[in-house]
């Protein structure tokens, strides 16, 4: 009688432990589920590791440079793929024109031809650059690229790049203008133009221009291989790239 006098008195005491006990188990189930769920980025990173994004992103743009940036140093990379096609700068326009009036077509299209040869041949020296600027990159600016907009990676390199690119690409396109004849037809070109009556005499930077142009063509292919990955599964041809970019698609 007094055992079971007992247990009736802490029967009350039983349940509100047990009810003590179920609260925290709850608390204890929302804290696991919080770890696992992707609410924002310190979660998801911490589920891949520091590491393995910082890799995830530097293998992305290393497939960009190699993918895209590669096509530009072949034959007509630049000539004959209408997105990055150098044409002529304004100044120049009213001397293809003139030209063209005069029927000498042919060195008008010979001169638009050996500007884009010229960016064809100095893009080579473009990798080494890029793959330093991919090697450096810090875990925080990989984590801004994986969370950034479809060209976050390409605004990346050209911020850490284009200085250094410049410099590289300048000497190498008056060395390339050499190596392809260009030189020697803008010289005909614009001396054939500034012999013309009533015009008004050129005198255009063309090895800057076709640098910046080429610098431009670029940065316009990484990033069209990014928005692939970004955007195309098929594209993420690693088990890393599916596993890092699955997690922008979760933002």
């Amino acid at each position: 009688m007094k055992a079971k006098l007992t247990l009736l008195l802490l029967f009350p005491t039983l349940i509100f432990a047990q009810g003590g006990l179920l609260d925290q188990i709850k608390k204890d189930v929302q804290n696991e589920v919080q770890k696992v769920v992707p609410v924002d980025l310190s979660i998801l990173t911490g589920k891949l590791g520091t590491v393995d994004i910082s890799a995830g992103l530097k293998e992305a743009l290393n497939k960009g440079i190699e993918t895209q940036v590669t096509k530009l140093t072949a034959t007509d990379g630049f000539y004959k793929n209408e997105m990055v096609k150098i044409l002529l700068p304004e100044e120049l326009q009213k001397v293809d024109k003139a030209l063209r009036k005069l029927g000498m077509s042919s060195l008008a299209n010979k001169g638009l031809l050996v500007l884009n040869r010229a960016a064809e041949d100095a893009v080579k020296e473009s990798t080494p650059i890029f793959v330093d600027a991919v090697k450096n990159m810090s875990f925080a600016d990989a984590k801004n690229i994986l969370m950034g907009n479809e060209s976050a990676a390409t605004s990346y390199l050209q911020t850490t790049t284009s200085s250094p690119l410049y410099d590289k690409f300048n000497p190498v396109i008056k060395n390339s203008f050499a190596k392809v004849g260009a030189d020697k037809v803008w010289a005909s070109i614009i001396k054939k133009y500034n012999s013309l009556p009533k015009v008004k005499k050129v005198n255009p930077d063309l090895t800057d221009y076709t640098t910046n142009k080429a610098l431009e063509g670029v940065f316009k292919m990484i990033a069209v291989e990014e928005k692939n990955i970004r955007t195309d599964l098929k594209a993420r041809t690693s088990p890393l790239l599916q596993q890092v970019f699955a997690l922008q698609d979760k933002k």
